[in-house]
């Protein structure tokens, strides 16, 4: 599927997460828009229900079950009327700093803030799509597919190649 299909060249804040993280390069949101196997797998090691983990996105109505059970920065920001962590007077807060430090694919939060507040969230929401993007087919790659999805190029993406040690 290209990225116009996916309608990617339009930025949706409902994709760009208020922690920094960028939706679209997510397991379950890959999974529940055009993967559903890849959302079954996940919940077979989850022991969860597949609809418990199908996403939407950070600021949808439909968020998986990790963020909407355990995310505390979404209520935070809509709390404080603000659209992003980095915006707020007390980033990074403790909140944020561990939940920073506990995956490989949330590396690169700081600089995403740095980015948003620098160019703003659309300019930072177009460098996403390219920067998960494969450079092969253009396919939207999660930061743990180490090979594309779609056409097997490795690695799959700009964060992979950047990443990988972190992310095995």
């Amino acid at each position: 599927m290209s990225k116009g299909q996916l309608g990617l060249s339009t930025p949706d804040k409902r994709l760009a997460a208020v922690c920094g993280l960028f939706c679209t390069a997510c397991a379950l949101y890959i999974g529940t828009k055009e993967d559903p196997e890849r959302l079954k797998i996940m919940a077979t090691r989850f022991q969860i229900p597949v609809e418990e983990l199908e996403c939407h996105g950070c600021r949808s109505e439909k968020r998986g079950i990790f963020c909407r059970e355990y995310c505390k920065m979404t209520k935070c920001v809509i709390e404080k009327g603000i659209d992003f962590c980095g915006e707020c007077p007390e980033y990074p807060c403790d909140e944020l700093k561990e939940f920073q430090a506990k995956m490989p694919h949330r590396n690169e939060l700081w600089k995403s803030h740095e980015r948003i507040k620098e160019v703003g969230y659309e300019k930072w929401y177009a460098e996403q799509v390219e920067h998960y993007s494969c450079p092969a087919c253009g396919t939207i790659n999660s930061a743990y597919d180490m090979a594309c999805r779609k056409c097997g190029a490795t690695p799959s993406c700009n964060f992979v190649k950047l990443h990988k040690d972190e992310i095995i």
